[in-house]
């Protein structure tokens, strides 16, 4: 074998190693995200509700007006709302305790309803809400009209009222909606302490299906670690054409 035959070969093997690195690098990342993924799937699986709902901290909303209402919720199922429809997936839930003594209302409705319902009527809009840490942004509509009780109209998609915490479960639909909380008699100053929750049902099979598919590129990653630091095999040298050992005599 030449020098430069013996220096393409270590370039050769010099390369190769340097593949299987790249690629046990790569493997060893998508590893760690998809195994993260899991954890945080079974994680928000066992933080369901007793009816299976996947809910936000209860957080204080209230306003001296008559009505709060947020502003309009669009929702464009883009062609998926038969797989909203298959199952428990598009389910919402909302639990809303009285912040006082007065029976509370809590309604889900279109928008174009809930503003001709509200049109003149002393409310608040709620116009943004931070999470971290929690911050509503309200909006002042004044009006001097006081409104019909909520719970005698008919156009509520889903409403429900009484003292002490009310739940009101409502499918998601396309549209425009709007959801209101009010005194059930329609007075003035609506305190009200709300959590919202959403059906997530595939959230256990997610986690465990990540998990499985972190851990096989894991074991992958570990595989081709193993394999660039290999040292590369010793090649026997190739005989030359003048090369040949004379015939014993």
């Amino acid at each position: 074998m030449t020098d430069n035959d013996m220096q393409t070969n270590r370039g050769r093997s010099t390369r190769g190693r340097i593949g299987l690195i790249v690629a046990a690098a790569v493997a060893g990342v998508l590893a760690l995200g998809t195994l993260g993924l899991g954890a945080a799937a079974l994680w928000a699986d066992g933080e369901k509700n007793d009816d299976g709902y996947l809910t936000t901290d209860s957080e204080r909303f209230a306003a001296g007006t008559r009505a709060l209402a947020t502003d309009n919720l669009d929702v464009d199922l883009d062609g998926v709302d038969w797989l909203v429809d298959s199952g428990d997936l598009g389910k919402v839930q909302l639990e809303v305790s009285s912040g006082g003594d007065e029976p509370v209302f809590v309604g889900i409705a279109r928008t174009e309803d809930v503003a001709s319902y509200l049109r003149g009527v002393d409310h608040t809009r709620v116009t943004d809400v931070d999470t971290l840490p929690f911050e509503a942004s309200y909006q002042r509509e004044p009006g001097d009209r006081r409104p019909t009780a909520p719970a005698q109209e008919s156009f509520w998609a889903a409403s429900t009222q009484g003292r002490g915490e009310q739940t009101l479960d409502w499918r998601v639909d396309e549209g425009d909606w709007s959801v209101v909380v009010m005194n059930a008699d329609g007075s003035r100053g609506v305190a009200a302490d709300v959590s919202a929750g959403a059906k997530v049902p595939f959230l256990n099979e997610l986690g465990w299906t990540a998990i499985g598919a972190g851990g096989a590129l894991l074991i992958g990653a570990f595989a081709l670690t193993v394999l660039s630091a290999r040292p590369p095999r010793n090649r026997p040298p190739h005989a030359q054409v003048g090369d040949v050992a004379p015939a014993a005599g």
